[in-house]
């Protein structure tokens, strides 16, 4: 299984009704530069996300997340996140800006708080689609 594993670098797992990902998917799956967890029911993602170091991309749309996936901040390859249609309120938005390949965040519809976007300290070094 390993070595089937280690070539695989897609995965989607849409609209399973997926309440949970386990720390064992993620580490047999650490090759993976695309995740797709796109309209499930999680809340939390596990600490050993942070296995993923070839992530580029990962999918958490149409989730239950009511606090941003800190997890994925210690990712240095990751380029794009999807936290649409989530429930969250606060963005890391300066730890996002020093994360090295950042470029894109998908925050469309949930219930931001402006202040962490308004406050004109921090430079944006990355996409922020917000409303």
């Amino acid at each position: 299984m390993r070595d089937v594993a280690a070539n695989i670098h897609f995965i989607s797992l849409e609209n399973n009704e997926l309440k949970s990902i386990t720390s064992e998917f993620m580490t047999t799956f650490n090759q993976l530069q695309e995740l797709n967890l796109a309209g499930n029911y999680l809340k939390q993602l596990p600490d050993a996300v942070k296995t993923l170091s070839h992530l580029t991309t990962i999918n958490l749309a149409r989730n239950k997340f009511s606090v941003f996936p800190h997890e994925l901040t210690e990712l240095t390859t990751l380029e794009r996140i999807n936290l649409e249609a989530n429930e969250i309120i606060e963005i890391p938005v300066e730890t996002l800006t020093s994360m090295p390949s950042f470029k894109s965040l998908n925050m469309k519809s949930n219930p931001l708080s402006r202040e962490p976007l308004t406050d004109g300290q921090t430079k944006l070094k990355f996409e922020l689609l917000t409303g």
